[in-house]
């Protein structure tokens, strides 16, 4: 489990005393120890009976740091100079003092802490956040059908679906929803509508606000600038933000239901945007292939 340090750096290293000691070798066996790279080890201060070292590291590993005191003083108490008694202790302020604990007690915190920690990622994974968008559905003009076929057929699944607002075609707009979902706690929104190669769709262009790397597979190109063709073509997008998977379909109802057989046969085996990306991207590759291959046949 990785925790952040939130600024509280410094150890402490108490009722040690120091005659003609390389602070090299003290801040190389803690590090070694902490599992850190030496260059985020230094020691700042060196008083009487105490030294001060400052860990320039933003996050680290529990595992890494609980329960580590004797070791890291055995260690220690073999470098020249350096002399450690029953009396030394580590401390500190923040996350680095569970160097102090009992290893059994620590080994044993941790454990809890990373069960409540899956837990909570299940619940997060299992929550799962619905955006249909454009004017046609805000105005009134069709039926929204896709939210209903998502919340079908995840709640199958035993996924907790919600439907959020309609939302406009809009990049920022769409992409300020989305975020707002992910801060909520959603590990999954999806987005129907609004990718295809019009100057109006703008949901591909939301997601990639979010998520730079996201994954964006083209379904059909077109040559951009004829007729409506603003853009190169349709595309989907699958985007990662923290452990929030954002997906942008299509918005006809019959690709919406196939991408749903790959999106729930996919996330029992993984969640890695890419190849969610081209699994999605694949099926409805080929239903367009037949929907030619049928129309001039």
């Amino acid at each position: 489990m990785e925790l952040n340090l939130l600024e509280k750096t410094e150890l402490w290293i108490n009722n040690i005393e120091l005659k003609n000691a390389n602070l090299n070798q003290v801040a190389d066996i803690v590090a070694e120890i902490l599992g850190m790279k030496r260059k985020n080890v230094n020691v700042v201060d060196v008083r009487d009976t105490c030294i001060t070292l400052d860990i320039l590291q933003e996050c680290i590993k529990a595992e890494d740091i609980a329960g580590k005191q004797e070791e890291m003083l055995s260690a220690l108490g073999a470098v020249e100079g350096v002399n450690i008694s029953g009396e030394t202790y580590i401390h500190s302020e923040g996350i680095l003092g569970m160097i102090s604990l009992d290893k059994d007690t620590a080994l044993e915190a941790i454990d809890t802490s990373n069960k409540m920690v899956e837990e909570m990622k299940n619940r997060i994974r299992n929550r799962v956040m619905v955006f249909p968008t454009g004017f046609e559905l805000i105005r009134g003009m069709i039926e929204d059908t896709n939210t209903p076929a998502i919340v079908e057929r995840l709640g199958q699944e035993g996924y907790k679906v919600s439907k959020g607002e309609i939302l406009d075609d809009d990049m920022y707009y769409i992409s300020a929803k989305i975020d707002d979902a992910v801060n909520s706690g959603y590990g999954l929104v999806i987005t129907t509508g609004g990718v295809g190669a019009e100057d109006k769709d703008k949901t591909v262009e939301a997601v990639l606000r979010l998520d730079r790397q996201a994954a964006t597979p083209w379904i059909v190109k077109y040559t951009k600038g004829q007729g409506r063709h603003e853009k190169e073509g349709v595309r989907i997008a699958v985007g990662k933000v923290g452990e929030t998977l954002i997906i942008a379909l299509p918005g006809p109802n019959d690709e919406v239901r196939l991408a749903l057989e790959v999106i729930t046969a996919q996330l029992k085996e993984h969640r890695d945007k890419g190849r969610l990306a081209d699994a999605i991207a694949g099926v409805l590759r080929d239903k367009l292939k037949s929907k030619y291959f049928h129309k001039h046949h």
